[in-house]
């Protein structure tokens, strides 16, 4: 934790005035700092009441209960809508279509704050992400209010202006102290899901660990390798065990993606190598081979730095996931005003 706090230490400099890194991985390291400050003081977030639950939960990820259950017990709620900057719409995931309509209608009659922005100050989580409807009030939440829902989304279902993804849960620890040798270039660990004549391909390879099944010794293979691969929409909930490890991400895909978490803040070029699936297993060596090691350094560097932004903890701390997710509302707390509300 020493490297990351150091290393937090000279990307982020606000408070010196010293120049800061052209290889910082935040995309705004001089008002990172003082935005956030300005969040933790300021920052207020209404909270609708929920709507009848059958089975308990609200919601089935991880990660969504981790936030919030960790909204519910911050400092960010206010119980005075006047007040708030945001508000939040929370709906369990298996609400029907037609229930999570009557229920914005109910918000539009019951309360004024819906109508004065179309719900673009509201916002919501799910998981998946909420599909297109012709209901005029589905059509609002879905256009104009932020949708927060988990890392991959589902293709169609997210709007890069205003949505916002989590990062994944997954437990990680720190690197190890002892110097490892870098045995393979990459390590996969694929899934059900993967495709299956990549796999092959780098399969082929012996510069390419590919783990057939899971097994104790994916740490130690992540470890030993330079790079770690992960497809695009796959399984990537490791992933940010691998940037803790110090292990460089390199994400196959085939278009651009724009459901990163913390996209905001984090500049995803100085952490993670982007690279299309049509060159094969040959492609992708030609295109790992040429970073050169200065670059490689940066990136690990980079990468085990931003770990902290992107762990759940049961009691969230300064700059983690929930803060950091929390410090993206803030961004989008500015919104049009489509008519003005005056109290009866």
């Amino acid at each position: 934790m020493a490297a990351v706090s150091l290393l937090l230490t000279l990307t982020l400099i606000t408070f010196t005035g010293d120049v800061i890194s052209s290889t910082t991985p935040y995309l705004s390291p001089e008002t990172l700092f003082s935005n956030y400050d300005k969040m933790l003081d300021s920052f207020k977030i209404f909270v609708y009441a929920t709507p009848p639950i059958t089975d308990g939960t609200i919601f089935t990820t991880t990660q969504e209960s981790q936030f919030y259950t960790s909204l519910i017990q911050s400092p960010f709620v206010t119980e005075d809508p006047s007040q708030a900057h945001l508000y939040f719409v929370p709906f369990p995931s298996s609400l029907s279509t037609r229930n999570l309509a009557r229920l914005i209608r109910n918000i539009r009659v019951s309360y004024p704050f819906w109508n004065r922005t179309l719900g673009a100050d509201h916002f919501y989580l799910s998981a998946t992400g909420v599909d297109s409807s012709s209901d005029r009030n589905i059509v609002e939440l879905k256009k104009n209010s932020i949708q927060i829902s988990c890392f991959p989304t589902s293709s169609g279902l997210f709007i890069p202006h205003k949505d916002i993804t989590l990062p994944p849960v997954h437990p990680f620890q720190a690197k190890s102290s002892v110097n490892n040798t870098l045995e393979f270039l990459g390590f996969m660990k694929p899934s059900e899901r993967s495709p299956s004549a990549l796999i092959e391909d780098i399969k082929k390879h012996p510069e390419f660990m590919v783990e057939s099944e899971p097994g104790n010794r994916t740490r130690e293979y992540i470890r030993s390798s330079r790079f770690c691969l992960f497809v695009y929409g796959d399984d990537m909930t490791w992933m940010v065990e691998a940037m803790a490890l110090r292990c460089v991400p390199v994400v196959i895909t085939d278009r651009p993606i724009q459901d990163l978490p913390l996209m905001d803040t984090v500049k995803w070029s100085e952490i993670a190598v982007f690279v299309s699936s049509s060159g094969g297993a040959k492609g992708l060596r030609r295109v790992l081979d040429v970073i050169e090691l200065s670059r490689y350094e940066q990136m690990k560097e980079s990468g085990e730095a931003v770990t902290q932004h992107l762990a759940w903890n049961a009691e969230p701390q300064p700059h983690d996931a929930f803060h950091m997710v929390i410090y993206q509302l803030w961004l989008r707390r500015h919104t049009i005003r489509y008519a003005r509300w005056v109290e009866q």
